[in-house]
């Protein structure tokens, strides 16, 4: 069925049966590494078809993101030959990964046990927003995760409200750990034959995505709180304003902190024993912070930038989407890839030998159908 891939997964055929984002995101991923990914749409297709503006044409950008490297075939599986096809895929196939309801396939004899019992050696990835057992019968939407896993209570100014990420912050790690699950999983495989299930959430992918603060509270008996741009165990590590804007500066150890001082022509603030440490900045950061700032304000953040960044201090200034693809650009990080003559974002991974391929654009809905129907009803 069309034209074998290359990469390290060369050979592998993934059922998506997942719509949205954080299972969309995972196949387009393993798609890049070379599996043949086959998108099992309902008559309606992917939700995030719909969701625009912005477009490219009249294709919601949202879908275009998270979807090449794909075919699409529209299985109904409500209609009888129809899932007879689904079952067939599913039966082939090296991956299944899907985000319906838990146990919302097990009507049409697609859940995990189901399909394993028939293929041996699929390795079975469903992705849910509250795991299996108490949370099963709720809806998991990104926003709702930022909500009761406490992100949203860390994200915005201290006495301002509560916000949201930027981005489905929760959807795309759960995504990302789907994909880790699945290799993990194939690569057992390889040696016993035979596949499992993979389970991920987006509770549990949350709670482990906040790292420090989630360790705080478990191991430090500590809840943290909204502290706007500031971070609770380093300073300066925070937007600071220079002449024309400002500034994130990270300087993450004393050694940065002396580098950045020197830069900034007051080398005797790393002597100072209010700020000598780590710890001393972060107990003392009202007193260093206006110290700080009344240099950076003599000049410029792009002269500061570059200064700094010489000398090995992590800083930059606060940049548009636009603006962070310009910078990719400009570091020779090729960040736009158009397969199909549709741009879309490099798959981040760099591989020495097997490196990513980006074959096929994002499809139309049951673009390929005919194909893979007609190659899942051989005999």
């Amino acid at each position: 069925m069309g034209t074998p891939g290359s990469g390290p997964l060369a050979g592998v055929l993934v059922a998506d049966f997942s719509r949205v984002l954080a299972g969309p995101y995972a196949t387009m991923l393993l798609g890049d590494l070379g599996a043949e990914v086959v998108k099992v749409e309902s008559p309606g297709g992917d939700d995030t078809r719909n969701w625009m503006p912005p477009v490219r044409g009249d294709v919601s950008t949202y879908y275009l993101g998270i979807n090449r490297n794909k075919r699409s075939v529209v299985l109904d599986l409500k209609d009888e030959s129809d899932l007879v096809l689904a079952r067939e895929l599913a039966a082939r196939a090296d991956v299944m990964i899907e985000n319906f309801k838990p146990g919302g396939l097990a009507r049409y004899g697609l859940d995990y046990a189901a399909v394993s019992a028939r293929n041996r050696g699929v390795v079975y990835a469903s992705i849910s927003g509250f795991g299996t057992a108490g949370g099963a019968g709720l809806p998991g939407y990104d926003l709702i995760v930022q909500a009761v896993s406490g992100l949203m209570s860390l994200t915005g100014d201290p006495g301002g409200p509560p916000y949201r990420a930027g981005i489905s912050v929760f959807d795309v790690m759960t995504g990302l750990h789907a994909v880790s699950g699945v290799l993990a999983a194939l690569y057992e495989r390889a040696g016993s034959g035979v596949g499992q299930h993979v389970e991920v959430n987006l509770l549990s992918s949350a709670l482990s995505g906040m790292v420090n603060h989630s360790s705080a509270v478990v191991a430090g008996g500590v809840v943290p709180y909204r502290m706007g741009n500031a971070h609770p165990s380093l300073f300066p590590y925070e937007p600071l304003p220079a002449k024309d804007g400002e500034l994130v500066i990270a300087a993450g150890n004393d050694g940065q902190f002396r580098k950045l001082c020197d830069v900034l022509g007051a080398p005797e603030l790393a002597d100072d024993p209010r700020f000598a440490r780590t710890a001393d900045r972060t107990a003392n950061r009202e007193e260093l912070r206006p110290l700080l700032v009344a240099r950076l304000e003599s000049r410029d953040r792009a002269e500061w930038f570059r200064e700094l960044s010489a000398v090995g201090v992590s800083c930059g200034p606060i940049n548009t989407v636009g603006e962070g693809v310009e910078l990719a650009t400009d570091l020779g990080l090729e960040p736009v890839v158009s397969p199909g003559g549709v741009p879309s974002v490099r798959n981040p991974i760099g591989l020495s030998r097997t490196a990513a391929s980006y074959r096929l654009p994002p499809p139309g809905l049951d673009e390929h159908g005919d194909e893979i129907r007609a190659w899942l009803g051989e005999a």
